[in-house]
């Protein structure tokens, strides 16, 4: 079924507010979360010196633009949320741009690497492979893309008050390919468990020049 753009404006709203509304709780609930698996995938992958130039899409509270700060990179936030930009600018002290997801604008060759850590799921499918192609343009000729999402069988819907598309790493595969990436690597999390205990589905991409 087609989302007509009310659809669409209900489904940002009200998965926005529903983080605007626990963005505390929240924050302090992610602190520790330990994804340093997915930044050093991302990391390892983008050719030439440091430090990089990293936009974190759906950066949050500002948890990793922190990280990527004390590595010595230059990162810039992008989330939707109002409360999590102010919370990231604050917390990490990096640019961070407040931007719907399906209204982005981004400048062109900007980035070395994307990190988009649990949040392009956000995306209803519909939407997604002009997100992507958006994305593409954002990277630098050869930059890199990492992406971390819960997998699932190709639905989408509400869980609660958040709206998900879940999808299989073939659908996954073809949606990037389709937009002009080429995979260079990918895994399921959390990593040395049985795969029905690892629900998230990390891939690192990178722009086709």
């Amino acid at each position: 079924m087609k989302h007509t753009p009310d659809d669409l404006h209900q489904i940002t709203a009200t998965t926005l507010g529903n983080y605007n509304q626990v963005a505390e709780s929240f924050r302090e609930g992610t602190r520790d979360h330990d994804v340093s698996q997915n930044i050093d995938a991302l990391l390892r992958h983008i050719r030439g010196e440091a430090p990089f130039d990293i936009l974190d899409f759906g950066c949050g509270p500002g948890r990793d633009l922190q990280t990527f700060t004390r590595m010595g990179h230059v990162a810039v936030g992008l989330d939707g949320s109002e409360k999590f930009a102010l919370m990231a600018r604050e917390d990490s002290g990096c640019e961070v741009w407040q931007q719907d997801f399906l209204q982005l604008d981004l400048p062109a060759e900007r980035f070395d690497g994307i990190f988009a850590n649990a949040v392009l799921f956000h995306i209803p499918l519909q939407e997604l492979p002009r997100v992507l192609k958006q994305l593409h343009g954002a990277l630098k000729p050869g930059g890199v893309l990492f992406s971390s999402n819960p997998r699932g069988d190709n639905r989408e819907g509400w869980n609660g008050h958040r709206f998900g598309a879940y999808h299989d790493l073939q659908a996954w595969q073809g949606l990037l390919t389709e937009a002009g990436f080429v995979e260079l690597e990918h895994y399921y999390r959390p990593a040395g468990l049985p795969r029905e205990q690892q629900p998230w589905l990390a891939s690192v991409w990178r722009r086709s020049v």
